[in-house]
């Protein structure tokens, strides 16, 4: 659902979903509520390091096929423009010997094994601008279960995880 103080006109949803081609074959992937509901269910995998990152790290994994991301669910938001699929993963580099990382606005903070050139791990999926753009005004539920499955996958790598609370 998009948050109601942000809705987008629709215009404006057709300029973020639909890719740049040619007007005939845009009525081929104008969203409709499924492709909504595809987003926002991605959207729940979403953490945050400076920019919106989708953590897509196995894509038959139940963690995400239990919510409808699998491969033909990635497929069909690259297809919508929303999302860029790479079967290889992608990697964010150049980290020091911290960082940390938000998973709905609460941080985790991450050690890395190294002082310096520290490399993570981002999964197979990209937000594309449109997806950025879409991705900001969705509404999607923390999934807690999704967020232990990465705490997991990063402490399994080596990384020192820590959640920093508020001081009370």
């Amino acid at each position: 659902m998009l948050r109601d103080n942000q809705d987008l006109n629709l215009k404006e949803c057709e300029l973020i979903f639909t890719p740049n081609m040619p007007d005939k074959e845009i009525d081929k992937v104008l969203p409709d509520e499924e492709d909504v509901a595809l987003f926002e269910s991605l959207c729940q995998f979403v953490w945050v390091q400076g920019e919106p990152l989708p953590l897509i790290y196995d894509v038959e994994h139940p963690v995400y096929a239990k919510h409808g991301i699998d491969l033909a669910a990635l497929r069909r938001l690259e297809a919508l423009g929303l999302v860029s699929f790479d079967a290889t993963g992608y990697v964010k580099g150049k980290f020091g010997k911290h960082t940390r990382l938000f998973y709905f606005r609460k941080p985790t903070k991450i050690q890395f094994l190294r002082e310096a050139k520290n490399c993570l791990d981002l999964g197979h999926v990209l937000l594309t601008e449109k997806g950025k753009a879409l991705a900001a005004v969705c509404v999607a539920l923390r999934n807690q279960e999704f967020y232990e499955y990465v705490i997991e996958r990063w402490f399994r790598q080596g990384m020192i995880v820590s959640s920093i609370l508020p001081r009370r």
